[in-house]
């Protein structure tokens, strides 16, 4: 008999990027473990070249039972993401226990001619704005003494070192890398700043690419199977992070390597264990 865990019951949460990738896998694990999940993203609707949409991700949600909002914000805009936390907290009615800081911008392109518009706007989403909702957020947590904030990064934080050998992307990720690297920086010093309040604050990026809708338009077609993670595999690590003990903060974690440190198995979206849902994940 499949046994699906619950270790978000009573607990609420704000997914940011929910309409379709980590940010709605990560959304469905939470709620089908029994959280409240206020899901955002710029537009309610269909992107113009990508599947998925804040939408459908919430009407995915409701089957699990709990409370459900959607809120329409611009992350780039900081007067529009000021009004996130706020409108969360009044529509489930009390604080947020949980913020998956999980949005990006992701531009790829070489940085001789980088436009300045575009590294700004690189920076104002992945840097910026999870800076805002977590300040946004830890004052209520603080009080209460205990809540989690994790903020999704990624692989191109990590400097190259002579002799470079890029790969198929080249250069193009510097800047995306580059804000990146700021996230987990600002992760360690806010983490180490609140240490001592209950509240956990942590980064976790893939080891591998997790082929979500946007990542297999930019680059699915480089990547060979080696080079590809699952997004079970991402959603276990993060959603760890969103139950992990008060010691385990200001930390930069690789996802498969956090399986193995916490020696846990790999379930589904829903929290089933995959030998129960009938699945399997090859290791790598």
């Amino acid at each position: 008999m499949s046994s699906r865990m619950r270790r978000f019951d009573g607990r609420s949460a704000i997914v940011t990027g929910a309409s379709r990738g980590i940010g709605a896998a990560a959304a469905r694990r939470l709620a089908a473990e029994g959280a409240d999940i206020v899901i955002t993203a710029r537009t309610l609707d269909h992107h113009p070249t990508l599947p998925g949409s804040l939408r459908e991700t919430a009407d995915d949600l409701k089957r699990f039972g709990g409370q459900v909002h959607v809120i329409s914000a611009d992350l780039s805009d900081p007067a529009d993401r000021s009004t996130i936390v706020p409108q969360a907290t009044e529509l489930l009615g009390r604080p947020v226990d949980i913020l998956v800081n999980n949005a990006a911008a992701a531009i790829y392109q070489p940085l001789i001619d980088f436009p300045l518009k575009r590294r700004m706007l690189t920076f104002e989403i992945n840097v910026h704005a999870p800076m805002d909702l977590a300040q946004a957020v830890l004052p209520e947590m603080i009080e209460r003494g205990e809540g989690w904030i994790v903020n999704v990064s990624s692989a191109t934080a990590h400097p190259w070192e002579p002799p470079f050998t890029l790969g198929s992307l080249g250069a193009t990720t510097g800047i995306y890398g580059a804000s990146k690297a700021a996230l987990n920086r600002m992760t360690n010093a806010l983490g180490a700043e609140c240490a001592s309040t209950g509240v956990r604050i942590n980064t976790v990026e893939p080891r591998s690419a997790v082929l979500s809708e946007g990542a297999e338009s930019l680059v699915g077609a480089t990547l060979t199977a080696d080079q590809i993670e699952s997004m079970e595999e991402m959603v276990e690590a993060l959603t760890a992070l969103c139950a992990c003990p008060a010691d385990r903060t200001g930390l930069s974690h690789v996802s498969l390597d956090l399986i193995a440190e916490l020696g846990i198995e790999v379930h589904d979206l829903e929290g089933i264990r995959l030998d129960d849902a009938g699945g399997a994940l090859g290791r790598r």
